[in-house]
């Protein structure tokens, strides 16, 4: 039953539309996985058990009557951000800790007309403020690979539930690298689509960062979940209509395009073994017909723009009732808010307009490469709850600075995924990130595709019995 758990969504389908297995089994298998496993991973918080069994018997009938949408049977869940009508939905947060929302957001909508079966939500920090999915309602989300490290945040639940074998399809939302972290700490592929590529409704703290997306454990499988979630929607006004079959997308080879590696982008601080495991897994794209140059982009880290962005955003939030709340809030959180209290609107303001000269800093940069290349993250895992590293090969880090390889795409709004491209000598994983032009979702896929196929990782399992 494990190599089923494992078993991924386009296989799933393939499966159900030749009756050899039905959706039923299926769902009712991994919802004993997760009786037996999330107790110690707390990958979950709320397991929709009646919902997730009525939806897959709705869709073994649909398969039966040959009518079944793309996504029939396919087991999946959502990040607790999200919200479910009728789905406890508590936002890692005591404020919202019995919160049951009367609507669906859009994401949700198209999985559920899809035919997908939803097993429940997984855990997040409180309203996504960190890399760590630690929060006072449900405590943290422990590694797959490491009871006892960080899954990552702040889709931390999610990228944990995938690579456990609890569904082969979740859903994160990344304002800073919140898809990316937790699926390079985690050993799975997440997909950081171009901004407002999925529409995002009610709207994000830090609307001009965030966006959604896929956690898989195959790049095929994150294909087939975006041509489902992609796609304007008039309740996010940032949204953009696309039509794009990504599983076609995704095929064929990579040969001649031009790539840029840079290892740190001229001033992030990273563990030597992991630059040196994510400079080995760049050569893979020269043995597929690249031509790759290892270069710095020669632009400044943005951190100050995306900190001034992040906290003023959360303290905008709390600005009537910060002193009524306060008590209620994640202590990490609160000093991230009284720091955006301290931020000008002429500050603000700049660090806007300083976003925008970033971006085009940045295309006209990618102007000369299809690619860029970089380590996802400077370290592996560290300890479940923590709010950050600590200390990276000598620096200090804070509540997001230490992802200075996964905010730089929040704030130019690039497509960006992780790669699994090894791991450490403590036997955690190690991510690739390959990042795309301006709204090129597909080059993005069809390069990750050739590195898989080249270097996959999908038979890769950690072993839930060790601590």
């Amino acid at each position: 039953m494990t190599d089923l758990c494992y078993l991924s969504a386009l296989e799933l389908r393939d499966h159900f539309y030749h009756r050899t297995l039905s959706p039923v089994e299926v769902t009712a298998v991994l919802l004993d996985r997760i009786a037996g496993v999330n107790p110690a991973l707390n990958a979950f918080v709320t397991v929709t058990v009646e919902e997730a069994l009525a939806q897959a018997r709705k869709a073994e009938a649909l398969y039966a009557a040959g009518d079944a949408p793309p996504l029939a049977g396919i087991p999946f869940s959502l990040k607790d951000l999200t919200p479910t009508k009728g789905i406890r939905t508590a936002r890692g947060s005591l404020l919202y800790e019995n919160w049951t929302p009367n609507f669906d957001v859009p994401l949700a909508e198209r999985l559920y007309k899809s035919g997908a079966v939803l097993l429940g939500k997984t855990n997040t920090p409180e309203f996504g403020w960190k890399g760590d999915s630690g929060n006072r309602v449900f405590g943290p989300s422990h590694n797959p690979w490491q009871h006892g490290r960080t899954s990552g945040g702040s889709s931390g639940g999610a990228a944990a539930a995938v690579a456990a074998g609890l569904g082969p399809l979740s859903q994160g939302t990344d304002g800073a690298g919140s898809i990316r972290i937790p699926a390079c700490f985690c050993g799975v592929y997440g997909l950081k689509p171009s901004f407002g590529l999925v529409p995002q409704y009610p709207t994000s703290l830090v609307e001009p960062f965030s966006h959604a997306g896929p956690i898989t454990r195959t790049v095929g499988d994150a294909a087939l979940m975006l041509n489902v979630i992609r796609g304007a929607d008039p309740r996010d006004k940032l949204s953009w209509p696309d039509q794009t079959d990504y599983l076609v997308a995704m095929q064929g080879d990579i040969k001649g395009l031009r790539v840029a590696f840079s290892p740190d982008l001229g001033y992030a601080a990273i563990d030597p073994e992991v630059r040196a495991i994510a400079t080995k897994a760049v050569h893979r794209f020269t043995d597929l017909g690249c031509d790759v140059e290892e270069i710095h982009p020669d632009l400044p880290d943005p951190w100050d723009l995306v900190d001034k962005i992040w906290s003023s955003a959360f303290a905008g939030a709390y600005l009537k009732d910060f002193a009524k709340v306060r008590d209620q809030l994640d202590l990490g959180l609160v000093a991230v808010i009284e720091a955006g209290q301290q931020v000008s609107a002429a500050e603000l303001s700049r660090a806007h307009h300083t976003r925008n000269e970033y971006y085009q800093r940045w295309r006209i940069f990618m102007q000369d490469y299809d690619l860029f290349l970089s380590p996802t993250l400077p370290v592996t895992a560290f300890t479940a709850g923590d709010h950050h590293p600590g200390w990276i090969n000598g620096q200090q880090t804070t509540y997001l600075d230490w992802t200075a390889f996964t905010y730089p795409f929040n704030a130019t709004g690039q497509p960006a995924a992780t790669l699994p491209c090894g791991f450490a000598t403590n036997g955690l994983p190690v991510g690739l990130q390959v990042v795309g032009r301006h709204r090129d979702d597909a080059t993005v896929l069809r390069a990750s595709a050739a590195f898989e196929a080249l270097a996959p990782w999908a038979d890769q399992q950690p072993d839930l019995g060790k601590d």
